[in-house]
Formats: structure tokens, sequence, C-alpha cells
């Protein structure tokens, strides 16, 4: 890797950690430019480039990753949609739905004891949503 390179990295590290730290408070794709001293577009392209999503998209996964955790703890899903910055309840049912494969109360009422069980850096890996869910979904409708 050329300095430049390494250089841009450490500056979309530092763009991934604000999202990390602070994706409960609106965060829109100029700010986390920013963080990474880059014009929006460049820092989409390149924060796309390097972790395989756009950084709205992170945003979007790590929201719903620890509403994953509230909703295991026993929060309502108000509560749980709130405290991960969503405004709308509508819209973080819909992206819940689709990142994890159920809604968000069904989620919420099943059982979660292997999680519990879990350390939690393991737990994290394990319970990290995906677009997966969706990918199958799709897949089965053309199916059918």
């Amino acid at each position: 890797m050329t300095p430049q390179e390494l250089a841009n990295l450490a500056h979309l590290r530092r763009a991934r950690d604000l999202i990390d730290r602070e994706f409960a408070r609106p965060l829109d794709v100029p700010t986390m430019a920013r963080r990474a001293l880059m014009s929006p577009a460049h820092f989409s392209r390149q924060f796309r480039a390097a972790y395989g999503e756009t950084p709205y998209g992170y945003l979007v996964t790590r929201r719903i990753e620890r509403a994953m955790a509230l909703l295991r703890a026993g929060m309502s899903v108000t509560d749980a949609c709130m405290a991960v910055g969503c405004t709308s309840l509508g819209s973080f049912s819909s992206r819940f739905t689709e990142l994890v494969g159920e809604t968000p109360s069904a989620y919420r009422i099943r059982e979660h004891h292997a999680v519990s069980a879990m350390p939690a850096c393991v737990a994290k890996l394990h319970t990290r949503p995906t677009r997966v869910s969706r990918i199958r979904e799709v897949a089965r409708q053309t199916a059918a």
C-alpha cells in the first residue's frame, strides 16, 4: 500500500469509529466525510471500497445490531427504536425485518438463551444483522 492509501484508510477508520460510537445521534454522510477529511462523494466511494457497504448502510446495520441487543434485554420495540437513533418506528421495523429476517416484535419475543451464554465478543459476531435474509427472500419470491 502506498502512503496515501494508508492515510486514506486511517481517515476512513476515524469515520467508522464515529459511526460506532455515535450511532444513536443524527449522522449524515457529510458529517462522516468531514471526520475522514474527504468530500462526501469521495468518502462514500472510498468507504464502500474499504468496507463493502455504504457509510449509511453501515450506520443502519450498527443501529439494528444495537437494537437487537436491547430487544434481547427486554426493551420495548418503540423504546429500542428511539434509543438507537431512529425517528420512525415504521422505517425501523421495515429495515429491521429486512436485515434480520423477522419483525422486531417477533425477535423480542423469541428466546435467546444461546446468545446469553456466549461471550459478548462472540455474540456480536453471530448476531450481526446481514442482508442475507433479504437475499433469500427475493430468491424465494423469484422461484415461486
